[in-house]
């Protein structure tokens, strides 16, 4: 066996996994969207943090590419989510940034001296161009930036692109503020929803993605959203598919230590078939397994290192936010059987009743909105609520102590 060798799996935020497994439909839903010849349904990705929604926007970057489409747009940052004028900044930063190197500006020069005639020079269309044209335009902010997608609309049609996508993640960032005069999401749905009216209407889609809490936000917003988006949720890895996000990388890379079907099989259970986890639990496995190989000793690891090091990296920061009470409440979450998927005020209140402090249908409902708010909670399209960081009900019940002991050998290598 090899004594060095590299590690297949670097786990990160957004960054591409080396194998991406699953998602076709996904994919497949998105070529069919981009086949549109007027916009109507613009797409929504959403899921629990860990699923994979930034890997998957980055993967349908190509293929709209491929299709033909210009591909533009950043993330939502929560700063960018504060105005009108941060939204309207954003929008045209991203198109001067990506339509600067296809298309150029005509300008009048005059040579050194003054003395020969006036010559017209070429030079790429630049973010100060686009500015000057939502400034000189007419009406509110939104009747500007419109102005400005209907010129870049006119230059598209000129040439052989099927449109533009604009794809936004951390979309969840947006949102208006009533109190400050501040329409920011209300001005982005307006102003797409608009322009692609119509036979006539511009060939610009809007792709968002974000958490859970994304689409109710959205409708708030605007009653029509539910017409004007398709929205994919991301759900955990089947397993299946779990199994080549663990196994493929391995032997891509041709790494002489390979896992063993037991291992695959507690990786898959440990992760509960969310990417990222998968991704993680594989990286510590393989590291501790890089370093004992390279000093002569047995491919091994110990299962319960591993748990102790993904609670801290990913579950201690955010459960340190919460308060004792706000802890109590979610450990009785965490005790209702259907915790992992679904649960209700009323699963709330009964599971509470033996508690010195048992929490009443009006308490518990006003607990859950401080949760939405922290975001450990949100409340999904059936009505229900659900743990919005995947697997925190597992961390919180080992928090607990109530987890049974765990096992020793991780898995041997192959």
């Amino acid at each position: 066996m090899s004594a060095t060798f590299d590690n297949p799996f670097k786990p990160s935020a957004g960054h591409m996994p080396p194998y991406l497994a699953g998602r076709v439909f996904e994919k497949e839903g998105f070529k069919k969207l981009l086949g549109q010849r007027v916009i109507t349904d613009n797409v929504i990705l959403t899921g629990l943090r860990g699923v994979g929604k930034t890997v998957l926007l980055e993967t349908l970057r190509p293929i709209g590419q491929q299709l033909g489409w210009i591909w533009t747009g950043d993330d939502f940052t929560e700063s960018t989510g504060l105005s009108e004028d941060t939204i309207v900044e954003r929008i045209i930063t991203d198109l001067s940034l990506t339509l600067g190197p296809l298309f150029v500006q005509k300008q009048l020069a005059l040579p050194l001296g003054f003395t020969s005639p006036e010559v017209t020079t070429t030079r790429p269309l630049e973010y100060s161009d686009l500015r000057k044209l939502y400034d000189q335009s007419p009406g509110l902010a939104a009747d500007k930036i419109k102005a400005v997608l209907r010129r870049i609309g006119s230059l598209i049609r000129s040439t052989n692109v099927k449109g533009i996508v604009f794809a936004y993640d951390e979309a969840q960032n947006l949102a208006d503020r009533a109190s400050e005069k501040q329409y920011p999401l209300s001005l982005l749905l307006d102003v797409f929803q608009s322009i692609q009216k119509g036979p006539d209407g511009l060939p610009f889609m809007l792709v968002l993605t974000g958490l859970p809490t994304l689409f109710p936000k959205l409708n708030e917003a605007r009653t029509y959203t539910e017409r004007m988006f398709e929205v994919f949720t991301l759900d955990r890895l089947t397993e299946d598919e779990s199994r080549e996000a663990i196994t493929q990388p391995v032997s891509d890379a041709q790494c002489p230590v390979k896992f063993s079907d037991m291992a695959v099989k507690q990786i898959i259970e440990m992760s509960g078939g969310y990417p990222y986890f998968i991704q993680f639990i594989c990286k510590e496995v393989y590291d501790a397994w890089i370093s004992k190989v390279g000093s002569g000793q047995a491919a091994s690891v110990q299962k319960g290192d591993i748990i102790r090091k993904l609670d801290q990296r990913f579950f201690s920061a955010r459960w340190d936010k919460a308060s004792d009470r706000q802890r109590e409440f979610m450990q009785i979450i965490a005790m209702i059987p259907s915790s992992d998927d679904e649960f209700t005020v009323q699963d709330i209140v009964q599971a509470s009743k033996d508690l010195k402090k048992p929490f009443k249908t009006s308490s518990a409902g006003m607990m859950l909105k401080t949760l939405i708010d922290l975001g450990f909670v949100f409340r999904n399209r059936r009505g229900k609520y659900s743990f919005a960081v995947p697997l925190l009900g597992e961390f919180i019940v080992r928090q607990m102590g109530l987890s049974a002991k765990l096992p020793v050998p991780f898995g041997d290598a192959t």
